[in-house]
C-alpha cells in the first residue's frame, strides 16, 4: 500500500464529499472507494450483519421484502448514541475490511476513499493524505433538510452526531471549502 497515494476524502454530512469525489473521478479517472456502499452492502438482504441487527430491534427493523428500513434504523440511532455506537461497531469493521482488499487488488496508483467516518471509524490509517471538503453550518443544514427530505431538528441531530467539522478540519493535509459555488471548489481541487 505504501506505493500508492490514497487520499482519505471526509467531511461532514452535506459538505459536498460527492461532488468532489465525482470531479476527481472524471476529470483525473481516479477510482472512488466508497464507504457508504460498502456499507449498504453490509447490510444486504441475508446478510449477518442484517440478522443480527433484526435480532437486536426485531422484525419492524425490516421492509416487507426483508431488506432494512433505513429510515427506523436512522430513528434509533439519531436519538441513541449508545446505539450508533453498537450498528458501527458491526459495520465498521466490514467497511474497513473492503476498503483494504480494493487498495490491495487495485493497480492503479492514486485512489480516492470517501469515508465520511474517516477519523470516527479509525481508518486514517489506511491513507497517505486526508482531504476535509466543509461550508458553513447554515448550508450544510439547507442542503441535509432538501437532500434527505429532513426537518430542520432531523437534520440538526444528524450533524451532531459526527466529529465537529473544525476538528476534521484540523487533521487534515488538505483542506477544500465548499461555501462560494462548485466552480471555485473545483478550483481548489485542481
Amino acid at each position: 500500500m505504501t506505493n500508492k497515494r490514497i487520499i482519505g476524502l471526509t467531511g461532514g454530512i452535506a459538505t459536498g464529499k460527492t461532488t468532489v469525489a465525482n470531479y476527481l473521478a472524471k476529470t483525473y479517472n481516479l477510482p472512488i472507494l466508497d464507504a457508504d456502499i460498502y456499507a449498504r452492502d453490509a447490510v444486504t438482504v441475508g446478510s449477518p450483519i442484517l440478522q443480527a441487527i433484526a435480532q437486536k430491534y426485531g422484525s419492524q427493523i425490516l421492509l416487507a421484502d426483508k431488506s432494512l428500513n433505513r429510515q427506523k434504523l436512522g430513528e434509533i440511532i439519531f436519538n441513541h448514541p449508545e446505539e450508533r455506537l453498537y450498528i458501527e461497531d458491526l459495520i465498521h469493521p466490514y467497511v474497513r475490511d473492503r476498503l483494504i482488499n480494493e487498495i490491495h487488488e487495485s493497480s492503479v496508483k492514486t485512489l480516492v476513499l470517501v469515508v465520511p467516518l474517516l477519523f470516527e471509524a479509525g481508518i486514517t490509517d489506511l491513507v497517505t493524505e486526508i482531504w476535509v471538503v466543509y461550508c458553513d453550518r447554515q448550508q450544510q443544514l439547507a442542503r441535509l433538510m432538501q437532500r434527505n427530505n429532513l426537518t430542520i431538528e432531523q437534520a440538526e441531530v444528524r450533524i451532531n452526531s459526527q466529529m465537529p467539522l473544525g476538528e476534521k478540519i484540523a487533521r487534515a493535509d488538505v483542506v477544500l471549502d465548499n461555501n462560494l459555488g462548485i466552480e471555485n471548489l473545483y478550483t481548489q481541487i485542481r
